[in-house]
């Protein structure tokens, strides 16, 4: 059955990325969550989409340039600002502690397409093992060579290529790499894509799935993961849909 994971946790009503927002996530019946790591300054793993913290803080800057010290006293409420308490943006520590003795897949996107944050693989493999959840996270990217990078290293884990693309053949492409998962927008997946990707053995696992209509549509097209902001509505609809 079609696994519903929640997009930065249940980012359409909670400030993206933070605690609350996957707290919420696990409360409203998510299988997992989707969430994006970048390294500080002083290489501290932390939780945060853009390379900058000028859209989703009160700050502004790069990631890459503030201690995780200085990120802290950020408050990442987004547009929620006043009306949640302070959110601050989240360690990948801080979100194993949360989700470490729970049935819950995380899907790592590993945000090394702009800032390759060379040694981010590294980390992150350390603190999987840590907390001895090898066998419940994906690893995705747009950085196709960073997927590869982390799969040397950790050859044990599940891996997806990311991709916005129209690219011809993905399945094959991506089969080709030894990589599990293709993890495409959802309106990529015209019915000739997915035959492909099956036909490959891939799982697939999509986003952002927001509307009523396009998660039922996906459902029947039998792809394996929802990624969504809502995921309270993908929980109702697969539910009457089993």
């Amino acid at each position: 059955m079609v696994k519903n994971f929640a997009h930065r946790g249940f980012s359409g009503k909670f400030p993206e990325n933070t605690l609350l927002a996957f707290e919420k996530a696990i409360e409203a019946g998510a299988d997992g969550a989707e969430l994006d790591v970048q390294l500080t300054k002083d290489g501290e793993v932390v939780i945060i989409h853009d390379e900058t913290i000028d859209r989703t803080t009160n700050g502004k800057g790069y990631v890459v340039n503030y201690t995780y010290e200085e990120l802290s006293k950020f408050d990442a409420s987004y547009i929620y600002t006043g009306k949640l308490g302070f959110n601050k943006i989240p360690t990948l520590r801080e979100y194993f502690e949360l989700i470490k003795n729970l049935d819950f897949i995380t899907n790592i996107e590993l945000k090394t397409g702009i800032n390759e944050y060379l040694g981010i693989e590294e980390k992150v493999h350390n603190l999987i093992k840590e907390y001895k959840l090898e066998k419940r996270v994906i690893i995705s990217s747009f950085n196709h060579f960073s997927v590869l990078r982390m799969k040397k290293i950790a050859p044990e884990l599940k891996y997806g290529f990311l991709s916005e693309d129209w690219i011809i053949n993905a399945g094959a492409y991506t089969a080709s790499h030894g990589v599990e998962c293709y993890h495409p927008r959802f309106n990529n997946l015209i019915p000739e894509v997915v035959k492909e990707l099956k036909e490959n053995g891939l799982e697939i696992n999509t986003w952002t799935v927001n509307k009523e209509e396009d998660i039922k549509d996906l459902i029947n097209k039998k792809v394996d993961i929802l990624i969504g902001n809502f995921p309270d509505l993908t929980r109702k609809i697969i539910n009457e849909n089993k």
